[in-house]
């Protein structure tokens, strides 16, 4: 059994648990610092994330994509895309599917 709120907020970066990995799909829980280095991702499988706690503002295609608590956003395949603000304690799910 997991609580998806028991966890610390890191002082910098972000904290990465791997939550599940069954066939086809893992599950992430990310815990976000309001002190987050802007990287680019590209995956080769597609990404469904929703903000549980926080708030982030995303970059996909060269638009801005603002995400509130409650809210998700799917990413597809080979989609560069980057977390440019996040605020703190921000607690993420990402759904990676192959």
């Amino acid at each position: 059994m997991l609580n998806l709120f028991d966890t610390h907020i890191p002082n910098n970066g972000e904290q990465f648990n791997t939550l599940l990995e069954h066939k086809n799909i893992k599950i992430i829980r990310i815990v976000s610092s309001h002190n987050i280095e802007t990287n680019e991702y590209c995956q080769s499988e597609d990404e469904w994330v929703v903000l549980i706690e926080g708030s982030a503002v995303l970059e996909m295609n060269k638009q801005k994509q603002q995400l509130s608590k409650g809210e998700s956003l799917f990413i597809p395949a080979h989609t560069p895309h980057s977390v440019l603000e996040v605020e703190k304690g921000t607690i993420w799910l990402a759904v990676h599917i192959s």
